[in-house]
């Protein structure tokens, strides 16, 4: 196992696996975006607005997932001197903040029918456009260092601070506006204040 933590043996598998992989992403996300927006019946109380759902949660997971993946490779490369974990640091980046500006639009396509409003100032929201911010950031500092080496460190010592808002995102403070999606334990209470919103 500790052989594909060498470039040169990794880019030989990886260009193996990549079709592959490519394919079956493709099957599986077609079939998704099918059964999501086509198949699935209209919510009783959403209506045909909760399909922007099935786009939404996974993207915000994702988001959220992509980010403390970059950040356990950063912290690989500066304990180990890894240099894949570096190069894999920094193509998550991209990944992270497409999926975080998807979370944020189609948030904010939610929120307007559901909520009166396009955005709300609270926890879980800032969190997460903190979160695009910091994938903005991260791509902006490597790219702004000219030593690769360096710039995978400073990279990762962002990555490895910005990691405190994961749980921000995941588990809001509960003193915030009962707009946003609670945690498990505040639904009953948080389908009966909702009406506030």
């Amino acid at each position: 196992m500790y052989k594909y933590a060498s470039p040169k043996n990794f880019y030989s598998l990886a260009g193996k696996l990549i079709p592959w992989s490519v394919g079956l992403t493709a099957v599986l996300m077609l079939t998704g975006l099918y059964l999501g927006l086509f198949v699935a019946p209209p919510d009783y109380q959403q209506g045909e607005s909760v399909r922007i759902m099935f786009i939404h949660v996974p993207a915000a997971w994702m988001s959220m997932l992509v980010y403390v993946l970059m950040a356990g490779a950063g912290a690989v490369g500066l304990v180990w001197n890894i240099k894949l974990a570096e190069i894999f640091a920094g193509a998550c980046a991209p990944i992270g903040a497409s999926f975080t500006l998807i979370a944020l639009a189609t948030g904010s396509l939610w929120g307007k029918p559901m909520w009166g409003t396009w955005w709300a100032w609270d926890a879980r929201l800032t969190s997460e456009l903190i979160l695009l911010f910091l994938y903005i950031g991260f791509m902006a500092l490597e790219a702004s260092i000219d030593d690769p080496k360096r710039a995978a460190r400073a990279c990762a010592i962002l990555a490895l601070v910005g990691v405190v808002n994961i749980p921000i995102i995941h588990f809001p403070w509960s003193g915030g506006t009962p707009c946003t999606n609670p945690p498990r334990w505040e639904r009953s209470a948080h389908r009966q204040s909702t009406s506030a919103c």
